[in-house]
């Protein structure tokens, strides 16, 4: 196992320096062929200051007076403001917040420059290849055809519906708009001779209905008499499509129905418009966060530019690792229902935790911001993101909404909502100030309430327990299975015993865990008789005397599984942070073997969760 793990560590290693080498001869020749000033030309304007030189305002500082140098003979820059400096491609990679190896595939197709041709290593890496490269030209022909859809006689209704809804014909040409006709078979029809049937399935732009035998029938179009919104990767390709019905009652189907995931597309790592967007969000110094891609267009096309949306999901760590690349700091502008609520709070969640400066935006007359920039304007609306509030502010105010009042109870209930937010603030500085603020917003008198409150935040536990008891309903439910006498129930205590035997780890930490380990070893013993420590035996006994009824091998089981959850959930937390050392020393071996374990612990917690 060791060699085994040796090799493939060599191999990882051999293949990362083929690649390396690979793109730094390549990127010399690039260099030698481009024209920095052209390049940088492309980002920012420069006028001529000397024979040679070029200067400009430096775009990675603010500043009124040019301190900006190119030099157009020995092709590199330097800004004396700030001090920044480098060539072509350092220049691209900074401003596009890209590593090397991009910023070098960038520059040459700006220049002109034809990629070399990729290396496969494998029959099957190759096949895949050329499986994206079909799916590329069958959604950019797609995204064509419903763009001449919508032109034609048949798009009439859609283009009324996009007029209704403040679209101008430049801001449908932008976005690529389209319609899909009400027919089974006309883009089928019109891409069938660009694909085979197997990648014409794999596409995502067709469906097809289960046979008799298990088999799937005949495809046909998935879009049919809707308005289609093309979905685009970071380079501006498209890869996947939205489409929202003109039709209203049962037979309309759902609102809007989007592509399957497919091998060019996979929901949580894509943002939406970020290919439009990265270059304002770099101006504006932040990203704005909405929730639906109407949303989106709608403040795109009216000026604001550094707009993304999430299309109804909430953040993912792949999502938040791209927009990382652009900025760190979010504002939030979600629908104020329920839905949009949540979907916030799970975006913050993990917004918060990956480190970024977030604030969120509360609309007036509870509107979404489509509607509220189409009725009250972009100034109204520029003046509501101007005056988003801070993190904090939001989720206080939303606590004291969720659970309103005065009583101990409540105090105790808002507190609880708010300490898994708190607790994900890396600086511990911030974490007590928060805990702060909302003592004082929610008026909590108490000066115990406070200092429980406090400590919870600088320990970042999860909650605030006010117990009557020392026992957690896990170990309650754990130690009345493992005392259990009666055959009957026999099942709860195999149970049990299985995980307290197997999986010992899973129970490290419980204050009961002497107890649970005599218990398991009792045999016909009674169970107050096995448990020698006085305070274990009066944890049993207390378990015991309040009990009504044995656990069940699935009220076993809940507890077994809760336990495992905490376990997994520490460890993802361990890992992300394991990962994010190993890029910054640029480890690419420990990097593999992390994200291995993390995607491996990320199926077991999705499991969990769906059982």
């Amino acid at each position: 196992m060791k060699l085994r793990h040796e090799w493939g560590t060599l191999v990882l290693c051999v293949t990362v320096f083929r690649q390396i080498s690979f793109v730094s001869d390549f990127a010399q020749s690039v260099k030698q062929q481009v024209d920095i000033v052209k390049v940088i030309e492309g980002y920012i304007r420069l006028r001529k200051a000397g024979a040679q030189n070029y200067s400009g305002l430096c775009p990675f500082h603010k500043e009124k007076s040019p301190s900006f140098s190119v030099h157009a003979v020995r092709q590199f820059y330097h800004c004396f403001g700030c001090g920044v400096s480098g060539d072509v491609f350092s220049f691209v990679g900074k401003i596009e917040n890209v590593g090397f190896p991009e910023a070098v595939r960038i520059v040459a197709q700006k220049s002109g420059i034809p990629l070399p041709k990729r290396e496969f290593s494998s029959p099957e890496e190759a096949a895949d290849a050329r499986m994206r490269g079909k799916l590329l030209d069958l959604h950019e022909a797609a995204a064509s055809w419903f763009e001449e859809q919508l032109r034609g006689p048949e798009g009439a209704l859609a283009r009324e519906y996009l007029a209704g809804r403040g679209m101008t014909p430049e801001g449908i040409k932008v976005f690529r708009i389209g319609y899909a006709p009400d027919s089974f078979g006309a883009l089928r029809d019109r891409l069938s001779g660009m694909a085979d049937q197997e990648t014409l399935r794999a596409s995502g732009l067709f469906s097809s209905k289960e046979q008799g035998d298990g088999s799937q029938g005949p495809i046909y179009d998935r879009f049919r008499k809707r308005v289609t919104f093309p979905i685009c990767n970071e380079s501006g390709r498209v890869i996947a499509f939205t489409a929202r019905t003109l039709e209203t009652g049962e037979k309309a189907g759902a609102k809007y129905i989007n592509s399957p995931e497919t091998p060019l597309y996979i929901k949580g790592q894509v943002l939406f418009n970020l290919d439009k967007a990265k270059s304002a969000i770099r101006q504006a110094g932040y990203a704005l966060l909405v929730e639906g891609q109407m949303d989106c267009i709608s403040l795109f096309v009216r000026g604001i530019q550094h707009v993304i949306a999430t299309s109804g999901t909430a953040f993912t760590e792949q999502q938040v690792a791209i927009l990382r690349r652009h900025t760190q700091n979010v504002v939030v502008n979600f629908d104020p229902d329920a839905a949009g609520a949540n979907a916030a709070e799970k975006s913050i969640a993990l917004l918060t935790e990956e480190g970024f400066n977030l604030k969120l935006v509360t609309l007036d007359g509870g509107l979404d911001p489509d509607r509220f920039i189409r009725e009250r304007g972009v100034e109204a609306y520029t003046q509501a993101v101007m005056g988003a509030r801070r993190q904090s502010d939001y989720l206080i105010e939303r606590a004291r909404q969720m659970f309103p009042g005065s009583a101990a109870e409540q105090k105790l209930k808002q507190m609880n909502y708010l300490l898994p937010h708190i607790r994900r603030i890396p600086q511990k500085l911030l974490r007590e100030q928060f805990a702060a603020d909302a003592a004082q917003k929610l008026g909590i008198d108490s000066a115990v309430l406070r200092e429980e409150l406090r400590q919870a935040a600088l320990r970042r536990r999860d909650h605030i327990e006010v117990r009557t008891t020392a026992l957690t309903e896990v170990e309650r439910v754990l130690l009345r299975a493992l005392a259990i006498t009666d055959p009957e129930h026999e099942e709860a205590r195999r149970t049990a015993v299985d995980a307290v035997t197997r999986q010992p780890q899973w129970f490290e930490g419980l204050g009961v865990l002497e107890a649970l380990r005599a218990l398991v070893e009792r045999g016909v013993s009674g169970p107050m008789d096995v448990v020698e420590d006085p305070a274990q035996k009066a944890l049993l006994a207390e378990a015991l005397l309040a009990e009504t009824e044995p656990p069940s091998a699935d009220a076993v089981l809940g507890a077994i599984v809760s336990l495992q959850q905490r376990k997994i959930e520490a460890e993802l937390r361990d890992m992300r942070a394991q990962i994010q050392e190993a890029e910054r020393l640029g480890d690419f071996a420990e990097l593999a073997v992390l994200t291995q374990r993390k995607l491996e612990l990320d199926r077991v917690y999705r499991q969990l969760r769906g059982n």
